[in-house]
């Protein structure tokens, strides 16, 4: 049986600089739950709904830049530990693997109250593979824990950053949802809130 050379992809996180593992090779998929769902950024030559099982989509972090400031800080998503998610899988081609992965820790890792891991995802069509995702630092101090939703209804209403109003944020991503037949209660729950 051949074998597939690994290639370490270092990676900044919270505690330090460290390494994940890929084979380099080949096309990659990227899992998306939040904000990638409706504005990926990237190219990619296929989408299916997919579901991560261990994490669930979770307003858990303090948004310092894009949707708040340290003074007022807004709430974005991350992947949370327990249950599962259901999101899109995108997948890009290989030739492109640095150019994407470059673009993405530039995009989640600003302030490295994210984790990068390759993630086991089920797509639609029932194929079981592994993406890239960002999940939330619990030791960060942007973690927000667990809220519930009138306390996240607070945590976004009025807070803007450098990507607009955190408002529009959650709109934007219940929207989205919706529109590709992913229904989020709690989430729905916080921006009927807001509108």
């Amino acid at each position: 049986m051949p074998t597939v050379p690994l290639t370490l992809i270092p990676v900044n996180t919270a505690a330090g600089k460290g390494h994940f593992v890929t084979n380099g090779m080949g096309d990659f998929w990227v899992f998306g739950y939040g904000s990638l769902l409706w504005q990926p950024g990237f190219a990619h030559v296929e989408t299916q709904r997919a579901r991560l099982f261990g994490y669930r989509r979770a307003l858990c972090i303090r948004s310092f830049v894009h949707r708040g400031t340290e003074q007022r800080p807004g709430l974005v998503l991350g992947l949370d530990r327990g249950g599962s998610c259901l999101g899109l899988a995108f997948r890009v081609p290989g030739k492109i693997r640095g150019e994407v992965i470059d673009y993405l820790r530039e995009r989640e890792l600003v302030t490295n109250v994210y984790l990068e891991r390759w993630l086991s995802v089920r797509l639609r069509d029932g194929r079981d593979i592994n993406a890239l995702g960002y999940v939330v630092d619990r030791s960060h101090r942007q973690y927000a824990g667990s809220l519930g939703v009138d306390e996240a209804i607070e945590g976004v209403r009025g807070s803007i950053g450098k990507s607009g109003p955190n408002e529009a944020y959650v709109l934007n991503t219940v929207d989205h949802l919706k529109q590709i037949g992913i229904r989020d209660h709690w989430l729905e729950a916080v921006a009927g809130n807001l509108k």
